[in-house]
């Protein structure tokens, strides 16, 4: 009991609770009948309300989306007994409700690419895969504190690939694998590039904090201590400037804050953070055409585009607008006058605005809210300062796309051209997040496992109690 208890203070390795906790298995089973049965319900809403029948491929869709639910729940139950109930279900129906109204935007003829569903399907059926893959390999999370540096060459290289590819809609965010399609290798960045925090601050989160020297009211760590990580994130940054990539760049950016924040718990990283991304935003926006445009379009959203129509920012606050409290129903919206494939991936959340509703649309945020909730509850969770960093490191990453996104979408923040997790269409996406939410289950299952029984100590046997 001692070990345990000293090991949340100096860094020790144990991270079994010393009480049990239920393992929830059969909580999560009937989360996820739910899960399924939402997103099926939904499908028929759509078939209804755009031919007045039942779609014919409902039941398909249904035992489709169920049999990967149910295989999922047998691996977890199999290789993660202890893992998180709640994580599975919340990214099934997300993953669900994302396949339903990409389907539903498919029957508008006008928008492109046609017959995105099934490819989103696929995507989504490769995630379940690899999500599968990691909890039946990955047997303990800190085996991959053994791979800090080669993550973060390996993150840097895939930041870097775009850079030899052309570039799409202004952006030079994608690969192009001949015979599988485009890739945006940014996605699985974000997982590499926090095991490379998470390793790094883990062994230098003491001289961070401590070693630090006063200046003008922050304190800032010697530059042998942060030196190598801030080089690292200013590299990671800088390819992601010249690649157009600003989603991403605000993602690492906020990541490293966050973790740098959680390693240290020094407040004086929040206003740093915020100083340096108010510089950065606005270097980029001045020398930048692509991003100065999405600013534009942010300050002035009503002014005419480029092209003399509405801009995507008006479209999107007039499809909000339209849909009210309680939305148009969903298949009854004209989320499809948003140009281009903006419609499926940046702008889906219009489409559920105005569809579902002001209330439709706070209950996935909900969702999303429930989902890097119960990662943040796992990193409290978590004995060993890896697991710590990890798990809260992929939540904040979780945390600061959905922000992003919705931010842009809303007209909060300037859009930066981000898929919405799980929901939006975008091959990438799905499955890098489906690999997130594995990591996080297996840290989760880690640190909900109960503690062995402790082995007999041949000492105690020797004790003899004296009565007097």
């Amino acid at each position: 009991m001692s070990s345990i208890n000293t090991g949340i203070n100096t860094g020790s390795n144990t991270t079994v609770s010393p009480g049990g906790l239920p393992s929830r298995r059969n909580t999560e089973l009937a989360l996820l009948i739910f899960a399924v049965l939402i997103p099926v319900f939904a499908y028929a809403n759509v078939g209804l309300a755009k031919d007045g029948t039942i779609p014919t491929g409902m039941i398909s869709y249904g035992l489709g989306l169920g049999l990967l639910a149910g295989v999922t729940h047998l691996v977890v139950r199999r290789y993660a007994p202890y893992a998180d109930p709640l994580m599975l279900p919340i990214a099934t129906l997300l993953n669900g409700l994302g396949l339903v109204l990409i389907w539903r935007l498919d029957l508008e003829p006008a928008l492109k690419p046609a017959n995105a569903a099934p490819a989103q399907l696929m995507w989504s059926a490769l995630g379940i895969a690899l999500f599968i893959g990691v909890l039946v390999f990955l047997k303990d999370h800190r085996i991959l504190q053994r791979y800090t540096y080669i993550s973060m060459a390996v993150a840097l290289v895939l930041l870097a690939l775009p850079m030899f590819f052309p570039g799409v809609n202004g952006a030079k965010i994608w690969i192009t694998i001949p015979g599988v399609g485009s890739l945006q290798p940014g996605e699985f960045a974000k997982i590499i590039i926090t095991v490379f925090f998470a390793g790094y601050l883990m062994v230098k989160r003491d001289a961070l904090a401590l070693a630090s020297r006063r200046f003008m009211g922050l304190y800032l760590p010697r530059g042998r201590d942060l030196g190598p990580i801030l080089a690292i994130w200013a590299l990671s940054l800088l390819i992601l400037v010249f690649e157009t990539d600003l989603g991403t760049s605000l993602l690492f950016f906020g990541m490293f804050v966050v973790m740098l924040y959680v390693a240290t718990e020094r407040t004086s990283w929040i206003l740093f953070g915020l100083l340096l991304s108010a510089a950065g935003a606005v270097a980029v926006a001045s020398v930048n055409q692509h991003v100065g445009s999405r600013v534009q379009n942010w300050l002035n959203p009503l002014a005419l585009a480029p092209n003399g129509g509405v801009t995507e920012t008006a479209q999107a606050m007039y499809a909000f607008g339209s849909g009210g409290l309680f939305g148009s129903g969903l298949g009854q919206g004209f989320s499809r006058l948003i140009g281009g494939i903006a419609t499926k991936s940046d702008y889906i959340l219009a489409t559920v605005g105005e569809e579902l509703g002001l209330t439709g649309l706070m209950a996935i945020l909900i969702l999303y809210g429930l989902l890097i909730e119960r990662g943040i509850r796992t990193a409290l969770a978590a004995r060993d300062p890896f697991g710590k960093l990890l798990a809260v490191g992929l939540s904040g990453a979780f945390a600061i796309q959905v922000f992003v996104v919705a931010g842009g979408v809303t007209a909060l923040i300037p859009l930066t051209g981000m898929t919405m997790p799980f929901l939006a269409q975008g091959g990438s996406s799905v499955i890098a997040n489906w690999a997130l939410v594995a990591i996080l289950l297996r840290v989760s299952d880690t640190a909900r496992r109960p503690a062995p029984a402790p082995a007999p100590s041949p000492d105690a046997e020797m004790t003899q109690v004296v009565k007097p």
